[in-house]
């Protein structure tokens, strides 16, 4: 396939490579001035550069070829252990920060044109007056549309200092002319729990993206909210949730686990030992809590699932997580580059460490997931490789293994029909996404009266639908595409990916699980099935 158009939400920022940012606990502590012997190994890289620099027949840049130094030296550490360049700083910071200065608005570039998709509830741009299928065309006089405009530049001109105001120019369909608005930029969250409602009367459900600075009091809000709903057990959904701060994980994993109770413990290189434990702060020790894992669920995720898991408390559903114990701290070179290395190991309750080997380097490594599909892994849980050196039991006496990942109390194998490649390229490339803009701009007044619950639970895709997605697809590749073996769950996919558009705050995720089995399989145990 050709089609090149992107869909790019700005409250979500740029995407950042999954391998270089599964969280570990990111201390930012400024390790520059700590005081180093002389090394004559040092000294040698340094006078190299500099005779480069000086020296060399041709011009080159040399920040260029210490970028690939340090990458290469990080090559031969763990896999886990990443630089961080200069360029790429303010977003990486901004996602782990939970938050950014902005106008507040969801969008792609739709032909050369920024389209907005909506905008945030209670955001600048709203107030403003700003609605989804808006193209802006101007800020500040400057114009936002064309070729040769990227992405970066576009986000650059709509960010700005808090409280700074900035004029658009806005096309909006079926207006004559076009539309002024002043909007003051404001703090603008990357939300980090992607949903939270009610399952059932009694089980609630909430989904985390990630954890950033910004998700205990993400997390905190939500748990409050359906805990006034009467929920009694809590879902915590944490698959494809990648990590972040450990010290955020901890203060989740506090909200469920009793008084005094080991939450994990880290080691360092000098067998340095630091452990945490839960505080008398947690608001659901009395309730049944449910966390649900799967292959990417990586770091802080296992740090929650393991401390639970380990501790007897609730039940871990789904499939054996990622496996990464390491611990980064992130450490600044002075240049406005940083760089993230691993300092300790952390280790469960029990005393397992759940990281995976990385002997045979940072491709085999991250290939694993290639392994455990070839394997039958992800659809037996009799494939699962555990390894009886490192069994470990629970104060309970439930069996537990170390040595890659948490492997759930109640397996839940790969629904390939809902999560097979095909559909997920589709999503990931944006086509979803594109296609559903294009259908609401034909008539986005249709679903002015249709409120989001009865949106979620009445609205059905029909057959003509999935039909012109075929078209649209077959319009923009070489090959003749056809649903003939996931035509429901293309219909799934489409109903969500309008339900994100029209409402947002986590439609997609209800539409989504309502097909889910590993949901189906959350509500059955819930219900004593």
């Amino acid at each position: 396939m050709t089609y090149q158009k992107k869909y790019l939400p700005l409250i979500l920022g740029a995407a950042i490579a999954a391998g270089i940012f599964i969280g570990g606990k990111l201390n930012f502590a400024d390790s520059s001035d700590r005081l180093f012997t002389k090394n004559s190994k040092k000294d040698k890289l340094n006078r190299l550069i500099d005779y480069i620099e000086y020296d060399y027949v041709d011009d080159i840049n040399t920040d260029s070829i210490v970028d690939v130094t340090v990458n290469g030296i990080l090559e031969n550490l763990d896999p886990h252990s990443v630089y961080i360049p200069k360029e790429d700083m303010e977003r990486v910071t901004e996602e782990m920060k939970g938050d950014f200065v902005g106008i507040g608005i969801s969008f792609y570039t739709y032909r050369d044109t920024i389209a907005v998709i909506h905008a945030i509830e209670n955001g600048p741009s709203a107030k403003a007056g700003i609605k989804g299928g808006d193209r802006i065309i101007m800020a500040n006089g400057d114009t936002l549309f064309g070729n040769k405009l990227k992405d970066i530049e576009i986000v650059k001109k709509l960010k700005g200092e808090k409280n700074s105001k900035v004029n658009l120019k806005v096309y909006r369909r079926g207006e004559p002319e076009l539309l002024d608005f002043t909007v003051k930029r404001s703090v603008i969250p990357i939300a980090s729990v992607d949903a939270a409602y009610m399952l059932t009367d009694k089980l609630g459900y909430i989904k985390i993206n990630r954890f950033a600075e910004s998700t205990y009091k993400e997390f905190k809000t939500s748990l409050n909210k359906l805990k006034a709903l009467g929920a009694q057990e809590i879902a915590l959904d944490l698959r494809d949730n990648p990590g972040g701060f450990l010290g955020i994980a901890e203060k989740i994993v506090d909200e469920f686990l009793e008084d005094d109770k080991l939450i994990l413990f880290t080691k360092n290189k000098r067998g340095d030992i630091e452990k945490s434990f839960a505080t008398n702060k947690g608001d659901f020790e009395d309730g049944k809590v449910y966390v649900l894992i799967d292959e990417n669920s990586a770091s802080a995720s296992e740090i929650v699932a393991g401390a639970l898991q380990d501790n007897d408390k609730g039940t871990i559903i789904g499939r054996r997580s990622y496996g990464k114990g390491l611990v980064q701290r992130e450490m600044d070179l002075g240049d406005g580059s940083a760089v993230r290395l691993t300092v300790s190991r952390y280790y469960t309750p029990t005393g397992r460490s759940i990281q995976r080997p990385y002997d045979h380097g940072n491709k085999d490594y991250y290939d694993e997931y290639f392994d455990r599909l070839d394997s039958g892994e992800l659809l037996d849980p009799e494939k699962i490789h555990v390894d009886d050196s490192l069994k470990f039991v629970t104060p309970g006496g439930k069996i537990v293994y170390g040595g890659g990942g948490i492997i759930p109390d109640v397996f839940v194998p790969l629904d390939t029909s809902m999560q097979n490649e095909t559909l997920s390229f589709l999503k990931r490339r944006g086509f979803f996404g594109n296609f559903v803009f294009e259908e609401l701009e034909q008539d986005r007044h249709a679903f002015d009266t249709i409120s989001r619950q009865e949106f979620i639970e009445n609205y059905s895709v029909n057959d003509d639908l999935v039909f012109a997605f075929q078209d649209y697809l077959n319009q923009r590749s070489q090959a003749k595409v056809t649903f003939v073996a996931y035509h429901d769950e293309v219909k799934q996919h489409i109903k969500a990916t309008i339900a994100d558009q029209l409402y947002g705050n986590g439609a997609y995720n209800e539409v989504y699980n309502q097909s889910d089995i590993m949901i189906d399989e959350l509500i059955k145990l819930s219900e004593g099935q």
